[in-house]
Order: C-alpha cells, then sequence, then structure tokens
C-alpha cells in the first residue's frame, strides 16, 4: 500500500512538473516582446516569399516539360487529314504555320517561338481551329470561379463544424450517423450526385409547377426587372453549389473528426484545463485552432485542383469552365490550350500551396516559436 501511494504522489508530481513546463511553452509563444514580434513578422515574410520564388520556378519547369509532352504526343495535323472533303496539304502545312504547329519545324525552333511570345506579348498561342488560347481562358476561369468558390467554402465549412460535433460525441449517436452519411458520400461518384439531384429537382418543379431549380447552363430566361438576372443566376448556381457542398463536407468531416480525435487527447489540451479553462474552452481555443491546421492544408490544395478538376460538374451542368475546357483540348490536339490549361492548374496548386504555408504560419504556434528562437 505505501508503494502504491508513493507511485501516486511521484505521477501527480510528475504530471505537474510536465504541465508547468507546457504553460512556460506556452508563455514563450503568445508573450514575445515587441520587438521579437516584429523580428518575427519579418522571419514569416521572408519565409514566404522563399517560398513564393521556389513555387515559381517550379511552376515554370512544369509549364516547360507540359509543352515538351503535348508537342510531341498531341497531332493536330490530324485534325485536317481527316477532313472531308479533304483539304490541300500545302494548305493544311500553312494553316499549322501560321499558328506555330506543324511538325515540321524542328521543336527547337517551335519552342522559341512559343516561349518568346509569352515572355513579349503574354500571347499563349492559337488553337488548331482558330481562336486565341488566351482569351478563351480568360473567359473560362470566371465561369469556374462562380460555380465552385461559393459550394468550396460551404463544404469544408460544414466538414469542420460536422466533424468537430462527431469528435466531441465520439462514438455517440450523432457521430455514427454522421460516420455513415460521409462515407455515403464519398462512396458515390460526383456525376451520381449530380445526376441524381437533377432527377430530384426535375420531380421538385413538376409537382410544385414552377421551375425553381434550373440546371442548364449560367443563365436563363428571365424578365427584366430589378434582380432578375441575379436571381436567375442564383437558381442555377443552386443545383452546383449543393452537389460541391455535399462532396465537401463528406471529405472534410472525416479529415477534421480524425485530427480534432489527435487534438483532444493532447498534453496541451490538458495543459489549458490545469490553467483554468473549461472543457469546452480549452476545446475551441487550442484544440480546435490545432486541428484547423492540416485541415487549411488539405482545403487549400483541394479548391486549387477543383478548377481544372470539376470538369463532370461543368458537363453535367453546361457550364463552360476550365474543366470542360481542359478536356476539350486533349481531345482536339490542341497543343496550346493545353498547355496554357497546365500552366493554370500549376498556379492553382502552387497558390493553394503557399496559401498552406501562410495558414500554417498564422495558426501554428509551434512555427512563430521557432521563427522567434531563430531571431
Amino acid at each position: 500500500m505505501y508503494f502504491a501511494k508513493f507511485a501516486q504522489v511521484n505521477h501527480s508530481a510528475t504530471n505537474i512538473s510536465y504541465i508547468h513546463a507546457n504553460l512556460v511553452k506556452l508563455n514563450k509563444i503568445y508573450a514575445l516582446p515587441n520587438d521579437k514580434q516584429q523580428q518575427l513578422q519579418s522571419t514569416v515574410g521572408s519565409y514566404l516569399l522563399k517560398r513564393f520564388l521556389n513555387y515559381a520556378i517550379l511552376l515554370v519547369v512544369a509549364t516547360n516539360l507540359s509543352w515538351l509532352l503535348a508537342a510531341t504526343q498531341l497531332n493536330p495535323r490530324s485534325l485536317y487529314e481527316v477532313s472531308n472533303p479533304p483539304i490541300d496539304p500545302v494548305s493544311i502545312e500553312n494553316n499549322l504555320l501560321s499558328r506555330n504547329l506543324s511538325d515540321k519545324v524542328p521543336l527547337s525552333e517551335r519552342w522559341v517561338i512559343w516561349s518568346s511570345s509569352i515572355l513579349l506579348d503574354w500571347n499563349w498561342g492559337q488553337s488548331p481551329r482558330g481562336g486565341n488560347v488566351g482569351e478563351e481562358i480568360g473567359r473560362r476561369i470566371w465561369v469556374s470561379v462562380r460555380l465552385i468558390t461559393l459550394g468550396s467554402l460551404l463544404g469544408a465549412g460544414l466538414g469542420v463544424l460536422i466533424g468537430t460535433w462527431s469528435a466531441r460525441r465520439q462514438y455517440g449517436l450523432s457521430d455514427r450517423t454522421f460516420t455513415f452519411l460521409a462515407l455515403l458520400g464519398l462512396s458515390i461518384p460526383s456525376f451520381v450526385i449530380a445526376n441524381l439531384l437533377q432527377v430530384l429537382a426535375t420531380q421538385i418543379n413538376d409537382v410544385t409547377g414552377t421551375r425553381f431549380f434550373e440546371f442548364v447552363g449560367e443563365t436563363g430566361l428571365h424578365g427584366d426587372w430589378f434582380g432578375a438576372q441575379l436571381l436567375d443566376r442564383v437558381q442555377h448556381l443552386l443545383l452546383p453549389t449543393i452537389a460541391l457542398t455535399i462532396l465537401g463536407a463528406a471529405f472534410f468531416s472525416r479529415i477534421q473528426r480524425n485530427i480534432m480525435l489527435d487534438s483532444l487527447n493532447s498534453g496541451f489540451v490538458r495543459t489549458a484545463r490545469a490553467k483554468g479553462l473549461t472543457r469546452s474552452q480549452a476545446i475551441n481555443r487550442h484544440a480546435l485552432r490545432v486541428s484547423l491546421i492540416p485541415t487549411s492544408t488539405y482545403f487549400a490544395f483541394s479548391v486549387a485542383t477543383l478548377f481544372v478538376g470539376a470538369a463532370f460538374m461543368e458537363i453535367i451542368f453546361s457550364f463552360h469552365g476550365m474543366g470542360e475546357y481542359a478536356v476539350q483540348t486533349i481531345q482536339g490536339h490542341d497543343v496550346h490550350g493545353a498547355v496554357a490549361t497546365a500552366a493554370f492548374g500549376g498556379v492553382c496548386v502552387l497558390s493553394g500551396a503557399l496559401l498552406a504555408d501562410f495558414m500554417v504560419a498564422w495558426l501554428d504556434p509551434r512555427v512563430r516559436s521557432a521563427s522567434a528562437n531563430s531571431v
């Protein structure tokens, strides 16, 4: 019995010393002097600048490799050779030469023309059938932005709320219910969810005798009264937004739940409780913030890739955005269009990486503490 009491006292003393050490660390992190805070901000800024320069170099390399792959694998000449009636070979060659797409011109010479036109005139070239690639992408980018932005934000926010709620009630009824719904949403392909929503919307329109749900294109017929155009766009965005919200909530709820469970059992939560915070305060101020670090990284990269990965949504709902254009450029042997799409995808991914770095530096006190120790 005496040994048991001694072990209990020794264990309590160990916990007290552990909690004290964590309190000291937290005070060092959150109570830096003003001059240290200014130096820390400049250090984090320089870190993000270095990361941006690294990403810019990677983007240039990736874009040039994409051009090399597209120029060697795509064959714009085949589009003209299968025409009926046949086109004169000389006309085909002149057409390809005028667009810098002729495979009879050395690859190095075509690369010099392509890269110099981008550097000097920001001209990404023309498609085999005509049309400026830069203008086409400039128009389609904003279509994808309107399609993706709201649904992605709602899906991520709802997923974080569901994941946090489930983690705080682990193995409860609500946790099991949300887990089943999330796994169901992840198991169903995105194009199936979109088609099911269209069928459901059609039935609702038939039952109510209205055209409340619109799901073909960005706009349709509308009145000339004030706000009619805005309401029409909202109606067309409603179903794609619901589909993206369902997919995002299912994905991020699972990530947030697993990370939140790890945070709830961490030492800094016990330290915050020993400091006098209630369980809810410790979770909201510390565990939730730490769990948002990897979730925000996932969000930054997922939103970036959605711009060129939402081809199913754009095709099903007839939104002519970047995802649809990426598929069309490959099918149409459009070298310049495929390269410009790959470059835009690279910009999105690297922007997501830079955003993830910024959010980690903002959310994670350990990053700021490491930077503070280096100044």
